[in-house]
């Protein structure tokens, strides 16, 4: 398509509010002529039900579990934002692929939707996370909402140790630090919003190990997670690279 067309057809779109992303052909054919491999095409499949994470982003998680295990990084999986369960499935899959488990799985999440984001949270368009909050909360419905027994029917369909899974039920201000591990080698934060994302590294960074690897799932479309990312490493002179994994996502390897 014309790119002047291309251009005027997003502008337009981007007056109500909206925006227009790649769309994600997850074919076989098209994510192999995208360069991934064939085991990750798989899990990238498999979990697609339970995720609105791009293929790119799945396969970094998937990708950073065989870097953990093949450099023997201690530690265990964090994520904040679960949803349905769909990133750390990957995880999980990968690591049964890698007939590795002896790692535990914390999975933090209110189990109850999205909670209430402040005036910092703004996505990359100018939309207030707010308005959208409260546009969803007076229509008596939850923003991505799925209840913990949901979730671990979809996690514990992967085969992975049940008692090495561990939910951890309610806002990360109120369970963090208490139920934090001791060492993590792979962190992922997906809660959206500054407070949260904030809360997130000041407790569990110091816990990732050396060589760990961070992902910040909604750097680059919430300016409030990117601000507390952004604050976070200028105030403790981190030495970090986040590298862009798709037009959102972030990742990185402490040193």
């Amino acid at each position: 398509m014309n790119k002047s067309l291309v251009k005027l057809a997003k502008k337009t779109i981007h007056k109500f509010g909206f925006d227009v992303v790649k769309y994600h052909d997850t074919s076989t054919a098209s994510l192999i002529s995208d360069g991934f491999e064939r085991d990750d095409i798989e899990i990238i499949s498999r979990v697609k039900p339970f995720t609105h994470t791009s293929p790119e982003r799945i396969h970094a998680v998937c990708n950073s579990v065989k870097y953990i295990v093949a450099n023997q990084i201690p530690g265990d999986i964090v994520e904040c934002g679960v949803w349905k369960g769909g990133s750390m499935m990957a995880a999980m899959l990968t690591l049964l692929s890698l007939k590795d488990t002896s790692r535990n799985i914390y999975l933090f999440d209110t189990f109850e939707g999205m909670t209430e984001p402040d005036a910092r949270d703004v996505s990359f368009l100018g939309k207030e996370a707010l308005d959208l909050f409260k546009g969803i909360e007076s229509s008596n419905q939850k923003w991505l909402y799925s209840s913990v027994e949901e979730v671990k029917e979809a996690v514990y369909s992967t085969g992975y140790d049940k008692d090495k899974i561990h939910f951890v039920k309610g806002k990360v201000e109120d369970t963090l630090p208490e139920f934090a591990p001791a060492q993590i080698s792979l962190l992922r934060l997906d809660t959206d919003w500054y407070e949260s994302t904030r809360h997130e590294l000041i407790h569990l960074f110091p816990c990732l190990v050396p060589g760990g690897v961070l992902i910040i799932d909604d750097y680059g479309h919430w300016q409030g997670a990117k601000q507390a990312t952004d604050e976070y490493i200028q105030q403790n002179n981190l030495k970090i690279l986040l590298n862009r994994i798709d037009y959102t996502g972030r990742i990185g390897v402490k040193i």
